[in-house]
């Protein structure tokens, strides 16, 4: 888009993870890169440039303004956003980028905010070739090109289509306030209306042709078992993954968009490590049993006035996240075992230095938006994933940017 006056806008620049993405894209933009940083507050957002030090443009833009987001989106090529929760807060930017032909990338971990991205602006973006890449964070980055890479290697060894595929996620990490909203926006909203909990518990809710769901029977994301269940590679114990209720949709819709590469047998599941303790056992039951808890507490409490004053004095306030201590000594490594129908068994390691949800996630967010906005990509449009719209060059973007994305062989 040559006549674009931006390459890059960061949308949200003044919060939390968006600072924390200005601040990576202030060391690591090639030089030249037309970046701008937008928020509601000219006075924060000239704070943060001063703080990074550069010389980047600032524009005023607010999410309940639809004539600012349309303004940013058509000064821009890509768009990179951090407000959320996008439940209440990203649809008008994405619908506004799509209307432009803006490629646009989010951190989302809400799939009931993908589902009313893919119905408001699909046919939207595919008519003017706009990218609307949703999850470009550890939600779901690491899930989604871990998974592409495996069908990539199966491809070139030949080996047949994937089958049962597991991800097993290890890592040390803290929680923002912004994070928890977003948990909050999504129970309130299955509140008001429980149709909306059928897009929480349904393996394919995000698919882009439900008629061609291929039919692998349960896929359940609440576990309890020995990793070596899994594949005997792993050993330890595992539990619930908290995110994967959301990556796994993800990934799916990938292989939906791609057509179907991965296999119409392809099953695929999300695990969290709890370590070869003797102690493991009893985490692991822990874990499911805290999650499944909490979401339903969260949910019965969001019902009514008196249980969500209740959350806001209990629960860590947006805006806040870990210390810049937490966010450096912070790491994630993802072991994806996936089996093929010609009997081959692969590995992908997914790992990087850095609070996943915070340090990771602006880099990873920080290079999709690069990536979108300079990199020759395929000509997909519409509402896509991490792997779908980017998948060869995020890849390699990443692992210049420190990432170890490795697939092995081990059958």
């Amino acid at each position: 888009m040559p006549d674009r006056e931006f390459d890059l806008v960061i949308f949200g620049a003044t919060g939390f993870v968006g600072g924390l993405t200005a601040q990576y894209l202030a060391q690591a933009a090639p030089a030249g890169t037309r970046i701008a940083l937008a928020g509601r507050s000219p006075e924060k957002l000239d704070a943060v440039r001063a703080r990074l030090g550069v010389d980047w443009p600032t524009l005023q833009a607010d999410s309940t303004d639809s004539e600012s987001l349309a303004e940013l989106a058509g000064r821009t090529t890509a768009v990179i956003t951090t407000v959320g929760p996008y439940l209440r807060y990203g649809l008008p930017l994405a619908r506004a980028c799509a209307a432009a032909g803006t490629h646009y990338a989010d951190l989302t971990g809400e799939p009931l905010f993908v589902r009313e991205a893919i119905d408001e602006c699909q046919d939207l973006a595919v008519e003017t070739g706009a990218k609307i890449v949703n999850s470009c964070g550890y939600d779901s980055i690491p899930s989604d090109l871990g998974v592409y890479q495996l069908y990539r290697r199966t491809v070139e060894d030949n080996t047949g289509e994937l089958t049962d595929t597991t991800l097993v996620a290890a890592l040390k990490g803290g929680m923002s306030g912004g994070t928890i909203d977003s948990g909050r926006a999504m129970m309130e909203a299955i509140a008001a209306d429980r149709r909306r909990g059928a897009v929480m518990a349904h393996p394919y809710s995000l698919s882009p042709d439900q008629a061609l769901d291929p039919d692998v029977g349960r896929q359940s994301d609440l576990t309890l078992q020995r990793a070596a269940d899994i594949d005997a590679s792993l050993d330890g114990w595992v539990s619930t993954f908290i995110m994967a209720a959301h990556n796994t949709k993800i990934v799916r819709r990938s292989n939906g968009l791609l057509g179907w590469p991965y296999g119409k047998n392809f099953r695929y599941r999300e695990v969290m490590s709890v370590g070869r303790s003797a102690a493991a056992p009893l985490l692991a039951a822990g874990v499911t049993g805290g999650i499944v808890a909490a979401m339903a507490g969260g949910t019965l409490l969001s019902r009514v006035a008196p249980g969500r004053k209740l959350l806001d004095r209990l629960l860590p306030k947006p805006g806040t996240g870990p210390s810049s201590q937490a966010r450096e000594s912070g790491w994630f490594s993802h072991k994806t075992v996936a089996h093929t129908t010609s009997g081959a068994r692969y590995v992908c390691t997914f790992a990087m230095q850095g609070d996943p949800g915070y340090k990771a996630t602006a880099v990873m967010l920080g290079e999709a938006g690069l990536c979108l906005a300079l990199d020759e990509l395929p000509e997909l449009a519409g509402v896509l994933t991490p792997a779908s719209a980017m998948g060869a060059a995020l890849t390699e973007r990443l692992r210049a940017a420190g990432a170890t994305i490795e697939v092995d062989r081990l059958s």
